[in-house]
């Protein structure tokens, strides 16, 4: 490794430890390291923020994409999940503070990868407090288990904000401004901040941390749940050691996005805390089983994945999987997770769109499985593909073992979040004109 290769190592770790600690010690540290002369360039945003896509998720135009057309996800993210502060129903002056806020970031940051996107979510506890329901056109219940074999405490907190940067000083700079520890972010004086409106926490699990990239699950693999000495390839972008987020393995965001009603431009969004123990993974199984177990058998049969899977350009290439998959179930004695997921589809293309990430928080292996899709049905149809259970009469498939990854995924918590369109994404009702 040559000398400039371990100082970007330390850096990325440095950066990443910095964001996953939070706070204004962290921002300091890292101002202080890189803030000057060595430091990052963070481009600053728009004059106008009303010039920006009115749909929050609207993500793909501000991301970069790879050699083969897939949209890469910035590196690090910060999940807040807040509560409102106030009693009975926001007011209009509450509304303002919120906007206003939200807009001052977005003059202080570029609408990208490298400078910041962000994302508020309401859950439907935030909108039972309104006397009118939300509308048909938004299918949004409370959180629940979905499936037999899992017991995961369900969030239930008013707002979730999703921030996601490739750089942890926005991130961080971002969250210390929202909070209104500071009074500017990248140079630019904010007009408002949250505290007054949000209760913003500082610490798990109000507070979750992560990152997604080649490098960072390697270098970040000195954790509960990753066995020691497992190899994690250099390449991988995520724990298990393989891409995702194929292009064609994605839905659209127009696929996703509500068509009609008072909340029309929006989406629904679920989030999975989730917990890995990789022991098994790295230490039982070879790089054919771990295929096998990811994408399909035939994958592992034919060597269709080499490596971390960059060959395989923007498709994963499980749909004649899909079609074999119970002949796979008696024949190889296991099904693969992608082969899974390839049933849930309308016109050829998965119904949610993934933007998950790995991290450590509580010093464990983990995975926040953030998926934005029309309606939380469509979440459900996608999870109860992949969860299998349909293919448990085969003596060797149970409902963790065989099944694609389940055996080495544990779903510790659930939410459901409505993200407005972004004219009604300050503490909206449940009908806004």
């Amino acid at each position: 490794m040559s000398p400039s290769d371990s100082r970007g190592i330390d850096r990325r770790e440095f950066v990443k430890s910095a964001v996953a600690i939070g706070g204004m010690s962290a921002l300091s540290a890292c101002l202080g390291r890189f803030g000057d002369g060595d430091g990052e360039s963070i481009p600053t945003g728009v004059d106008d923020p009303t010039s920006l896509p009115d749909r929050q998720h609207a993500w793909n135009d501000a991301i970069p994409t790879d050699d083969h057309g897939n949209h890469v996800l910035a590196r690090h993210h910060v999940l807040l999940y807040a509560d409102y502060a106030g009693d009975g129903t926001p007011t209009a002056d509450e509304r303002e503070t919120v906007e206003a806020a939200f807009r001052s970031l977005e003059r202080a940051f570029e609408w990208s990868n490298e400078g910041l996107l962000f994302t508020v979510g309401y859950s439907p506890r935030y909108f039972d407090r309104f006397e009118e329901p939300l509308p048909d056109s938004v299918d949004l219940p409370e959180p629940a288990a979905l499936t037999s074999f899992e017991d995961p405490e369900l969030d239930s907190h008013d707002v979730v904000l999703h921030l996601a940067s490739d750089s942890g000083t926005a991130l961080l700079e971002a969250e210390e401004a929202l909070k209104g520890n500071s009074d500017t972010a990248n140079g630019v004086e904010l007009s408002a901040h949250l505290g007054d409106v949000l209760d913003l926490p500082d610490e798990f699990p109000g507070r979750r941390t992560g990152f997604v990239g080649a490098g960072l699950p390697a270098e970040n693999s000195d954790v509960s749940g990753i066995p020691d000495g497992a190899e994690i390839d250099e390449d991988a972008p995520l724990y298990m050691g393989f891409k995702s987020g194929f292009e064609k393995n994605q839905a659209t965001e127009d696929g996703v996005t509500i068509s009609e009603g008072p909340f029309a431009g929006a989406t629904t969004q679920h989030i999975s805390r989730i917990r890995l123990r990789l022991d098994d993974w790295y230490v039982e199984q070879d790089q054919e089983d771990r295929v096998a177990e990811m994408f399909c058998p035939a994958h592992a049969e034919n060597g269709t994945v080499e490596g971390v899977g960059e060959n395989l350009g923007d498709d994963a290439g499980v749909d004649g999987c899909a079609e074999t998959i119970e002949e796979d179930a008696r024949s190889a004695g296991r099904v693969g997770h992608s082969q899974k997921l390839a049933r849930a589809r309308t016109d050829g293309r998965p119904i949610i769109l993934r933007r998950d990430f790995d991290s450590t928080d509580r010093g464990e292996a983990g995975l926040h499985f953030l998926a934005v899709q029309e309606g939380i049905g469509d979440f459900v149809e996608t999870k109860t593909a992949m969860a299998g259970e349909d293919l448990t009469d085969t003596p060797t498939i149970r409902q963790r073992v065989n099944n694609g990854i389940q055996e080495y995924t544990f779903v510790k918590r659930r939410g459901n979040f409505l993200l407005p369109p972004r004219a009604h994404r300050a503490l909206p009702t449940p009908r806004p004109e």
